[in-house]
């Protein structure tokens, strides 16, 4: 069978998320060009992906020039910058899109994407990648097979983590709203799909409260300073201090070190954002946020974001038994009202990023190119997470229950 071929528009971090995909099945789909302004970057992919110096492009619209020189179109950059390219990959011919989530801060534009590619004949699928690990996959699996009943009430947590938070919404690309989109969307489209994927239904109405707690310059402690290199006399307790988080997270280290292009963690954090004292960033986004949902028949779910705990924890009651599930731990406990009967589920899975799920979406995204499937994230079915996230957000701010019809009449 013919080997599929791929263009990458932003091969940084999630420009690579699915590298050890075409690394395993070098004959199913190949990376043939990619497009990204840094010059770091493109040398790094022209080495990794061994491309031809034609097939490496300075901006997409260089790139859309030459017409559709792969069956597929990656679109990997910054939250802000899908729509033009998404838009353009489809005037320029090609037929199959992988989208990075959120598809945009905005939802017009969400919309107006959905639209073309219908009328285009386009399939676009969106990176709502949780649709397809092994865990969540195995916990469908567990719903429909009726064993706790039908599905009442959903408690899903993300617990987002105080590393991540400090290192992505509080000094990194994500901190700012204006600069990149409201967090409930940023960071929560992924947990509002997966509600509307294991209950199966449409959410109707929200209400959502929430703030930034934390992080805000009225609240930096006694002797700290504009960055954690300089004579801060709280960094041996501080849990935010930047050393100690990229000592820690290797992901994050790459991510503010090695992507930035420098050549070692002390010049980084003198130099860029992410040396910044949490309690003195431009972010806005918040530190915590609750949403409650109302889904159709009566089904109600409750999601909690917060920099406070670490990882995804879902709760399910049903009307014959109840579910523990952490994503973290691999677990899925279930109970039966019935016989009283407790069976504890280990998740098997690989090591991509998200639990396995990047490896399985590429893994799937290559059936599609193929023929062999129509996909689980389809931008159609990916616009109900965003309207949500949407929903969220007005609810907020302006302290009301919020309609998800409203959203589609904006």
């Amino acid at each position: 069978m013919k080997k599929s071929t791929i263009a990458i528009v932003g091969a940084g971090q999630r420009g690579n998320a699915y590298n050890s995909f075409y690394e395993k099945n070098p004959s199913s789909i190949e990376v043939v060009a990619i497009a990204d302004p840094l010059e770091y970057i493109r040398d790094k992919a022209k080495e990794t992906f061994n491309l031809k110096d034609e097939n490496i492009f300075t901006s997409y619209d260089e790139m859309y020039k030459k017409g559709p020189i792969a069956d597929a179109v990656i679109i990997a950059t910054q939250d802000d910058m899908h729509f033009d390219p998404c838009m353009k990959a489809m005037e320029a011919g090609y037929k199959h899109i992988l989208l990075e989530k959120p598809i945009s801060p905005s939802f017009e534009e969400c919309a107006i994407l959905d639209k073309t590619a219908k009328e285009k004949g386009v399939n676009i699928q969106v990176c709502h990648v949780l649709r397809y690990s092994p865990f969540y996959t195995r916990l469908k699996e567990i719903l429909d097979s009726g064993v706790i009943g039908d599905v009442v009430t959903v408690n899903h947590t993300e617990g987002v983590g105080y590393g991540h938070q400090a290192h992505s919404f509080v000094r990194g690309d994500w901190r700012n709203k204006e600069l990149s989109s409201p967090m409930i969307l940023a960071k929560c489209c992924h947990d509002a799909d997966i509600l509307l994927f294991l209950t199966g239904k449409n959410c109707i109405e929200l209400s959502s409260y929430g703030s930034n707690y934390l992080f805000r310059k009225e609240n930096a402690p006694e002797g700290s300073t504009e960055r954690c290199i300089e004579d801060c006399k709280v960094k041996s307790t501080c849990p935010y201090n930047c050393f100690k988080i990229y000592e820690k997270w290797q992901w994050m280290y790459n991510n503010a070190v090695t992507k930035k292009n420098y050549s070692d963690l002390t010049t980084a954090m003198a130099e860029n954002q992410y040396g910044r004292c949490v309690y003195r960033c431009d972010n806005n986004v918040v530190d915590h946020q609750v949403v409650n949902y109302l889904f159709e028949d009566g089904v109600t779910a409750h999601l909690t974001m917060t920099a406070y705990q670490d990882g995804r924890v879902t709760d399910i009651g049903g009307t014959m038994g109840k579910i523990h599930a952490e994503f973290d731990k691999k677990e899925i406990i279930v109970t039966n009202f019935v016989t009283g009967d407790t069976v504890t589920y280990t998740v098997a899975t690989n090591a991509s990023g998200h639990g396995g799920s990047d490896y399985c979406t590429m893994e799937e995204f290559s059936k599609v190119l193929k023929g062999e499937s129509e996909g689980k994230t389809n931008i159609s079915i990916s616009l109900q997470s965003h309207a949500m996230s949407h929903a969220a957000e007005i609810s907020r701010l302006e302290r009301r229950n919020v309609k998800i019809e409203e959203i589609y009449k904006r």
